[in-house]
């Protein structure tokens, strides 16, 4: 399931932690359970930090902010012309986010300490065996997925909902108000190659009740279906493992990432020029990177720069992390490319 290029008695450092969890699905349990409560709890601090900090005085998108602007953007809290007018919901929001970590993080302490580290120990008939899992087992796995689509489709639906019945807010009109999505499929389909200039928030609303229909029927499909006809190479076997999976899991959040970072440099419907500043260039030098087109002084960088050179750099690492996991998943042994290096020094070519 891990990469052991055919040695039977492997250790792992400890950094290595990904290797503490396969084949023991009770404690890979326990890692996501921990790891959501991580970032429930940056997401809860963060809030509250940048809140304390806030000055009303100074525009939004040049204070180095990051979780207020989405939350504005939301419509959580008062918010006029850019400016936070009312507190109480970003409160809120906050504290319940610290209150979440905390419950995950016991749930992830729970789940370490007190229950099987495989929930295959557990009796054959017992609700815990009914989530154990195989990495190399492709009918349970697809069974794990549907339940994953399923969620994020639950998670757009109710993104939809809360901008129909709440509001979100409309950079148009500087000011939060309530929005119908347009469920219009010739837009959506359009919006595929132009979603970078989108400038319509029922166009936005549409494009993701229409995701919400997707992730849930994949997600009922993936649940009662079971791979159709035999497990061959051609469809993965060989290849379907932790590290694997992990590829592919890494991949999907760079790519996710790198479209975060574009459409955040350039939208400004989506991230309005209110809370995160004007539009971004992209400069190339050592690396590609986004700045500012306005110059806010003192060395100073707009929400909408952090943000965007974030993903940016964010997706690109984890870019190389899908490459390293996947090439390892294919057998590839990376100790040889040292190797490879070390007998060039003692290279000769010899001319007869």
């Amino acid at each position: 399931m891990l990469q052991t290029y055919g040695k039977s008695d492997v250790t792992y450092d400890w950094y290595a932690g990904n290797s503490g969890v396969v084949g023991r699905s009770g404690k890979f349990i326990a890692s996501h359970a921990a790891h959501a409560g991580l970032m429930m709890f940056w997401a809860g601090a963060f809030g509250l930090f940048e809140l304390a900090r806030y000055d009303a005085s100074i525009p939004m998108g040049a204070q180095n902010l990051i979780c207020l602007p989405h939350l504005a953007g939301l419509g959580i809290g008062g918010i006029e012309n850019g400016v936070i007018t009312e507190t109480y919901g970003i409160v809120v929001i906050s504290t319940l986010h610290l209150i979440f970590s905390a419950v995950l993080g016991a749930g992830g302490l729970l789940h370490s300490t007190k229950f099987a580290g495989d929930l295959a120990d557990y009796p054959e008939t017992s609700k815990p065996r009914k989530f154990d899992f195989e990495w190399d087992d492709p009918d349970k796995l697809t069974f794990i997925l549907g339940h994953h689509l399923i969620f994020l489709g639950i998670g757009a639906i109710w993104f939809v909902e809360w901008a129909k019945w709440h509001g979100i807010y409309d950079p148009a009109l500087g000011a939060v108000r309530q929005v119908e999505y347009d469920l219009n499929l010739s837009h959506i389909w359009n919006h595929q190659f132009d979603f970078l200039k989108i400038d319509s928030l029922e166009d936005v609303l549409g494009g993701h009740a229409f995701l919400a229909f997707l992730e849930i029927i994949g997600g009922i499909f993936h649940i009662f279906t079971k791979q159709v006809g035999e497990y061959t190479e051609f469809k993965g076997k060989g290849l379907l493992g932790a590290e694997a999976i992990l590829s592919y899991s890494v991949v999907g959040v760079s790519y996710m990432a790198f479209v975060a970072a574009f459409w955040c440099a350039s939208n400004t419907t989506i991230y309005p020029v209110d809370l995160y500043g004007e539009p971004l260039k992209l400069q190339f030098e050592f690396a590609p990177y986004f700045i500012d087109t306005v110059d806010l002084g003192s060395s100073l960088n707009s929400s909408r720069a952090w943000l965007a050179n974030s993903h940016f750099y964010l997706g690109f690492f984890f870019l190389q992390g899908h490459l390293w996991h996947a090439l390892r998943a294919m057998g590839f042994d990376f100790k040889k490319i040292g190797q490879a290096f070390d007998n060039m020094e003692n290279a000769k070519i010899t001319q007869k």
